[in-house]
């Protein structure tokens, strides 16, 4: 043996060595916390932003095109003799009412103004109606505010499918149906009634001839696509034959005419010529799945079909209209009612829209969310370049 002795640590020496090693491991689980808190949020705004984003594009589409295609100013629906009241928004073909003031509005359209009880305008605002119908009025992220979500309806014509090229006739003077047929020498892939893309019973057509315009929801088409038949008591309840004016009877040549007998209509003079075009009338809203769970989404409504969700985690939707660009005077910008303001919606140049997201992700309890604005000019309604 040489002498010496081997000690080991002493405990003050342990002690200092656990303290240095807990602060170290604390500063590395911190760091590492921090780290991943700094993913989950990343991750967390990536997914709101897709989700807001996606559903602030497709608002802002339909918005853009208010108005395309309609009769300036829109159009009277159905009204007099024996009408069968205001025609909706928001129904399907299940019978089921998706939002709750569903009615089309009245307002005041020319110069000097006019008015009128069902008139189909480009935008349809309904402010503060903007949750399903039958579900819960607003969600916990919207109660602490006390503002609900808006809902809107912006109506165009819809130049995808070419009705327009189609030869129209009315097979008689109760304006209950149309016959359809291709032109003599069709486009080559000219699609047919009953394409893919084609007219379905739902639709909303709209008919213009030098009487006037008028719609009709499509409640039936013959197998071959050749008969569009506008039956009475449709889901929108515009199909109203009785009525005095507004209606497809209202602008059927086979009617200024006598009747039309036979099996065929009368030869009528060129200038009577009906052309016909699909219209969309889409609505916007939120819904709150019944599932257990389940947050807020965007729900898109088109003329009588079911409603469909477009994006996910949308806890609100709030627009307003603007009145006037060029020429600002009081109390015309950011109209969150602009009718109860004694506006005409003819008169909407810009619809600015704010949509709110939630965070997919809920990492402890700790959800986000996100509000992202765009403005987008009514160019069909009266849109105003004030650049030039």
């Amino acid at each position: 043996m040489d002498g010496k002795i081997n000690r080991g640590f002493s405990l003050t020496e342990l002690l200092v060595a656990m303290a240095v090693g807990a602060v170290v491991l604390t500063g590395a689980t911190q760091l590492f916390k921090s780290g991943m808190d700094a993913t989950v949020s990343v991750t967390q705004r990536g997914e709101m932003e897709e989700n807001v984003r996606a559903a602030l594009n497709l608002v802002a589409r339909d918005a853009s095109m208010a108005g395309s295609g309609l009769p300036s100013g829109g159009l009277t629906l159905p009204y007099g003799g024996a009408s069968n009241g205001v025609s909706l928004i928001g129904v399907d073909q299940n019978a089921k009412t998706w939002i709750n003031a569903n009615q089309y509005i009245s307002g005041n359209v020319g110069t000097p103004p006019i008015a009128f009880s069902n008139y189909m305008f480009g935008v349809i605002p309904r402010p503060a109606n903007g949750m399903e119908k039958g579900g819960p009025v607003s969600v916990p992220a919207m109660a602490a505010s006390g503002v609900l979500p808006d809902s809107a309806t912006f109506i165009y014509v819809d130049y995808s499918f070419p009705l327009n090229q189609y030869i129209v006739t009315f097979p008689d003077n109760t304006g209950t149906s149309i016959n359809v047929a291709p032109p003599a020498v069709p486009p080559p892939n000219f699609p047919a009634i009953l394409s893919p893309n084609g007219i379905v019973v739902g639709d909303l057509i709209l008919l213009t001839n030098p009487t006037g315009s008028a719609i009709g929801e499509v409640t039936g088409i013959n197998p071959g696509g050749t008969v569009l038949t506008f039956a009475n008591l449709d889901p929108l309840n515009i199909n109203q034959s009785g009525a005095a004016s507004g209606n497809i009877k209202y602008i059927d040549p086979c009617s200024a005419a006598g009747g039309c007998t036979g099996s065929a209509p009368p030869l009528l003079p060129p200038n009577t010529t009906t052309v016909a075009y699909r219209v969309y009338a889409v609505t916007y809203f939120l819904e709150v799945p019944a599932a257990a769970g389940q947050t807020p989404r965007l729900m898109r409504q088109v003329n009588s079909q079911p409603a469909i969700p477009v994006a996910d985690n949308i806890i609100a939707m709030q627009i307003t209209y603007d009145m006037c660009t060029a020429v600002v005077v009081a109390g015309c910008s950011g109209q969150s009612n602009p009718i109860a303001a004694g506006y005409s919606p003819n008169q909407i140049e810009k619809a600015n829209i704010t949509m709110t997201g939630q965070s997919v992700t809920n990492y402890g309890n700790k959800s986000k969310s996100i509000a992202i604005s765009t403005s987008v000019s009514t160019r069909n309604l009266t849109f105003t370049n004030r650049y030039q």
